[in-house]
This record gives structure tokens, C-alpha cells and sequence, in this order.
């Protein structure tokens, strides 16, 4: 789940001037800004104050953030061992008949193979019957924009959370995720699930914990958006792999979901 945040939070370790005044310091001021500017982003008061109403810092996310080491200290072969066998090959096998006409309209509209979305659900959350996270997303976002290391990524993230309860996406109920706030069987963050969410099921909302047709489909817009054609090769080296670089940065991830998407068609 945190290894697709590799390169973001690498990069990202120091507030930006802009938001230095307002990280840290007293956290219930600090909710009390995010609701100004969550208002003026045109999130109503009702979402605002029902999400951010009350709300404390969740000490265990700090700290469990503040261990991470946002690098691979494992080689591809030690890594893929552990991630792709035989169990999750049959069950990624399984997913693709189970959804055969499914991911035949997702490749007709969005160009990527279905091996690929399957190898991408299966590492995230076993192919939603994983560990989607259980802490809830506003409270674990807000305290991630307080600390002053990374406050105007997750301010935005914060925000963009906000924009999924606003607009009816997901209910705060459901807007539990892991550590960083990623959300959902591919686990989106939310700026991402705002800006790649698809609807596919035609119910009227994105949901990508729960609709299977919305996760492979949102999956399937972000690398289409990103540059993935179908038909070419998608190894290390070649466009199809940097276009994946949208997922995760990592190069030895990357190589992992090559793997298993040509272990699930049988190359």
C-alpha cells in the first residue's frame, strides 16, 4: 500500500513556505483554517463540519510515518517471491474469468490489459479481500497536513478527501484507509481518486472500495491517462513501463506487476 507513495514522499519532505505558518502548532487552529479553505474550495459547511467536528491527532500514524523509509531494501527477486506465488497466480486466473466481460469493456475503452489490472489489484488488497486500511481517512490526512514535513501534500489530500464526501462518492462512514490515506481495493489516494475515479457501474458514484467495475475501471483510466497503449510490451525499458511510473515510482514494484501480469496469462 505505502510502497506507491515511494517517490511522492521522498520528494516531499519539507512544507512548502506557503503553508509553513499553519502546520504544527495548535491543531484545533490549524481544522480550523483547513475548514476556511475547504470552504472556499467549495465544500459545503454541512461535509466540513460533520468531517472535521472534534477531530485529534492520531499519534500512531505519526509515528508509524515516521519509521517508514520510502525505499526498497529488498532486490526484485527477494521482493517477488514474497509478493507473487502460486496462490495469488490461481487467484488472479480465477478474477479474470470470474470477470472476463467486465474487463473486456474496460480494455475496449481504456486500452490496458486486463493481466495488468488484475496483477495491480492483487498486490494492493488480494483483490479487495485484502487489507484495504482501517484507520479513518480525514482524521489520518489531517494529522499528516498538521506535521510540518509534508503539510501542503496532505493539505491537498485533505481536500480532496472532503471533495469525495461532498461529492457523494463515499459517505464518512466509509472513508477508512491506511496509513496515508489511501483509499479502496487499488488503493487510490484521494487526489488521484478524484482526478481518475470512474463510474463504470453507472450507479451515479465512484466507488472504489466496494464496486469492483469502478476499481478496475479507475485503474484502467489512470494508466490510459498516463500513456499506456495496448499491444505493446510493458517491461522495464519500454513506454508501457515508464507510463506505469503514474502507479508507482518504484522500478522494482513496477517489475513486480510485469511479472505477475505475464504470470496470469502464462508467459
Amino acid at each position: 500500500m505505502l510502497l506507491r507513495l515511494t517517490a511522492v514522499l521522498a520528494t516531499l519532505t519539507v512544507a512548502s513556505p506557503a503553508f509553513a505558518a499553519r502546520c504544527g502548532g495548535d491543531f484545533n487552529s490549524f481544522l480550523a483554517s483547513m475548514s476556511a479553505d475547504a470552504q472556499a474550495a467549495g465544500i459545503s459547511q454541512g461535509v466540513v463540519s460533520t468531517a472535521l467536528s472534534g477531530l485529534t491527532e492520531d499519534s500512531a500514524v505519526l509515528n508509524f510515518d515516521r519509521r517508514q523509509r520510502y525505499t526498497f531494501n529488498k532486490s526484485f527477486e527477494q521482493y517477488v517471491s514474497t509478493r507473487v506465488g502460486a496462490g495469488r497466480i490461481n487467484g488472479g486466473r480465477a478474477m479474470l474469468q470470474r470477470n472476463a466481460a467486465l474487463f473486456s469493456s474496460i480494455e475496449a475503452r481504456y486500452g490496458v490489459p486486463r493481466q495488468i489490472l488484475v496483477a495491480i489489484w492483487g498486490l494492493e488488497t488480494d483483490f479487495g479481500k485484502g487489507d484495504m486500511g482501517k484507520l479513518p481517512v480525514i482524521r489520518t490526512l489531517a494529522t499528516l497536513a498538521h506535521d510540518c514535513r509534508r503539510s501542503e501534500l496532505f493539505q491537498g489530500e485533505l481536500l480532496a478527501a472532503l471533495k469525495i464526501i461532498q461529492r457523494g462518492d463515499l459517505p464518512l462512514r466509509d472513508m477508512i484507509g491506511a496509513y496515508a490515506g489511501e483509499i479502496g481495493q487499488t488503493q487510490f489516494l484521494p487526489s488521484s481518486y478524484i482526478k481518475y475515479g470512474v463510474d463504470f457501474d453507472g450507479n451515479g458514484h465512484v466507488d472504489l472500495r466496494h464496486s469492483v467495475a469502478d476499481v478496475l475501471a479507475s485503474t484502467a483510466n489512470l494508466l490510459h491517462t498516463n500513456g499506456f497503449k495496448m499491444g505493446a510490451p510493458y517491461g522495464e525499458g519500454t513506454a508501457n513501463f515508464e507510463a506505469m511510473r503514474e502507479w508507482n515510482h518504484a522500478t522494482i514494484y513496477r517489475k513486480t506487476i510485469a511479472y505477475f501480469a505475464d504470470q496470469l496469462v502464462g508467459r
